[in-house]
């Protein structure tokens, strides 16, 4: 491996000379720049960027903490984070969770082994406590989609209940007085908020969930479809289905047309997220919009600014608000 000292002893030079050159950094001739420019690029070195790094109690990295970056979800976080990223020159880390306490406890910790100080968590698991003790011994750490309350000025939240509240008013406004909900067995607030508004809304108009009209499974296309099965098989009736998720969604609209039920004709169905492949199912499905890319672009500028000045004043929050996207998956029997 081509070391500083090599460049230095065959372009004739001091190391310091070799890294201002390298750093574009100092008084350095121009015939001496040039000289040594071409002795790097014939020998091939690189520098070290994790000792600079060491040097420098610092690095040119962001790096993003997630459960599973092969779900199309966390994807889209990571192209948010890569934006931010790019634009301020740096470069992104990624590492995935799986939904375990301690392999996203080891993540992290790889990544602070990088001198990296600006770090994006996307942490279901891992209680308050844990969390509060890593914000206090890392400054630039942000939590995305989750709240908590002590760490307001470190989170990058979505408004659950709110969306939940949208995807019912909506439905009640094309005239749906029978629902069904199929929602996600993890157990994270994201659920359990969603499900919340839904249920406020349909009891201030006079309209009841039935519990057994509720069923969990786990959130992805298989997940929605054995829910519906489960419903189907149970006797329930509904002319709307509410999906945690746009790929709950489709694993739903595949169930109720396999069982000879036609969406939106027979049972409108709603998803959460409109992921890419909300455009591309049939019929293509109306769902909450989840701005998670430019959640995560949002929290990577913000990870970078508190890694530099960490006083950011708690009452400082950074909540964002899903939207209601319509397509082709919702049918108005209001005027039936």
């Amino acid at each position: 491996m081509v070391t500083i000292k090599d460049v230095a002893r065959v372009a004739g030079v001091s190391t310091a000379t070799v890294s201002r050159v390298v750093h574009n950094g100092g008084q350095v001739g121009e015939a001496c720049r040039h000289r040594v420019k071409k002795v790097i690029e014939e020998l091939g070195y690189r520098p070290n960027v994790n000792a600079r790094a060491l040097v420098n109690n610092s690095s040119n990295t962001i790096g993003v903490v997630t459960p599973k970056l092969s779900m199309t979800f966390f994807g889209c976080l990571a192209s948010g984070a890569e934006k931010a990223a790019r634009k301020k020159g740096l470069k992104l880390l990624m590492s995935n969770s799986l939904y375990e306490t301690k392999t996203e406890l080891d993540a992290i910790e790889s990544l602070r082994e990088h001198s990296c100080n600006a770090i994006i968590l996307h942490s279901e698991y891992s209680d308050e406590k844990t969390i509060k003790k890593l914000a206090e011994n890392i400054p630039g750490l942000v939590l995305i989609n989750r709240y908590i309350p002590a760490l307001a000025s470190r989170c990058v939240w979505l408004d659950n209940l709110s969306g939940g509240r949208q995807v019912a008013e909506y439905l009640i406004s094309r005239g749906h007085t029978s629902f069904a909900v199929v929602t996600s067995v993890y157990r994270n607030h994201d659920p359990q908020l969603r499900l919340k508004g839904v249920v406020e809304v349909l009891d201030a108009a006079g309209l009841k969930l039935d519990p057994a009209n509720v069923v969990e499974s786990t959130a992805n296309m298989e997940g929605g479809a054995e829910a519906v099965s489960r419903l189907l098989a149970s006797g329930a009736k509904f002319t709307a289905l509410i999906a945690y998720n746009d790929l709950m969604a489709i694993g739903a609209m595949n169930a109720l047309q396999d069982a000879g039920l036609r969406v939106p004709d027979d049972v409108s169905v709603v998803g959460f997220d409109d992921l890419y492949i909300s455009k591309a199912c049939r019929p293509h499905l109306t769902t909450m919009a989840y701005p998670i890319e430019e959640m995560a672009e949002y929290a990577a500028n913000l990870a970078i600014t508190l890694s530099k000045t960490p006083q950011e004043p708690i009452s400082n929050t950074h909540l964002f608000l899903p939207t209601l996207v319509e397509r082709d998956s919702v049918r108005d029997i209001s005027k039936s």
